[in-house]
């Protein structure tokens, strides 16, 4: 551009200084995005010797009749105190995830801290194709499918079935007739259509419906046509509880085909998987 005095002046465009801003901050965008998606990418950590099975495998895969999955600190709780009580268990892999309420969890070793929320992998001694999964860390809605995805992702399909076990306070329970206290805790089931096993307990009654881990897992089961069941606890206690432990002692009817499992079990055992406190309200607490 030419001044009156011929003088020659360079042209200035705030539009196109705008736009390279604007460009730079698409980017920084994307990474940041990336760096998260990265961060939250779940992972599946196996011991030495369920890796090298999965290699020799061919299809990468274990062979795997039964797993049962406990989802909350009661049905893990469970499963401690009731199956998993002897030393023909081994805890052969886990799953690490990082998430705005599980960020302890993000490393891939399979060492774990003490009392830190996981997601951990047992499998049976005797029989190496039952499979137990306790998981007490919180999965975020984005990671459910990532879950579901990458564990059933090790499996063989055919001739799997799986079992859930799974915990909800039980304000959420919707239903017309008043809770009485002595009703509490209870279960209800549910199953995927390829299951044909009896529920031991009622079916979940509508508009109920399923949240988080469970219902991904029993989405997936239905999709893939994998014969599941859940039973879902709901109970007034929020942190671990014999009564609401107990409440699972239906589904050993089942385990108890599956594994041998100790013929009784003293109220001394059960207290080292529960915290044992008198019945309280948790309206003010």
């Amino acid at each position: 551009m030419a001044t009156f005095f011929g003088e020659v002046l360079s042209v200035y465009s705030r539009a196109v200084e705008e736009d390279d801003d604007d460009l730079d901050d698409e980017n920084e965008d994307e990474q940041i995005h990336r760096e998260i998606e990265e961060k939250r990418e779940v992972h599946i950590a196996w011991c030495p010797e369920v890796a090298q099975s999965l290699e020799d495998s061919g299809s990468n895969k274990l062979q795997c009749s039964d797993l049962i999955i406990a989802v909350g600190t009661n049905a893990a709780g469970f499963l401690s105190a009731y199956v998993l009580n002897t030393e023909s268990w081994d805890a052969v892999g886990h799953v690490s995830l990082w998430n705005e309420r599980s960020r302890g969890s993000s490393r891939q070793s399979i060492a774990l801290l003490p009392g830190e929320p996981a997601c951990l992998f047992y499998r049976h001694r005797d029989n190496p194709a039952v499979l137990v999964c306790q998981s007490t860390c919180y999965i975020a809605e984005d990671q459910l499918f990532q879950w579901t995805e990458k564990v059933f992702g090790c499996l063989q399909k055919r001739g799997l079935s799986v079992m859930v076990l799974s915990d909800s306070p039980v304000a959420e329970y919707k239903t017309p007739d008043y809770l009485y206290g002595s009703a509490v805790p209870f279960l209800r089931s549910l199953k995927s259509s390829a299951s044909e096993s009896q529920a031991l307990c009622p079916a979940l009654e509508q508009p109920n419906i399923l949240t988080g881990l469970p219902a991904a897992v029993l989405s997936h089961c239905q999709v893939h046509q994998i014969p599941a069941v859940l039973y879902q606890c709901y109970t007034d206690v929020i942190s671990p509880d014999s009564i609401t432990m107990e409440t699972y002692k239906p589904a050993l009817l089942c385990l108890s085909k599956l594994v041998k499992l100790e013929p009784c079990l003293s109220a001394d055992v059960l207290r080292k998987f529960a915290i044992i406190t008198e019945a309280q309200s948790n309206l003010y607490t």
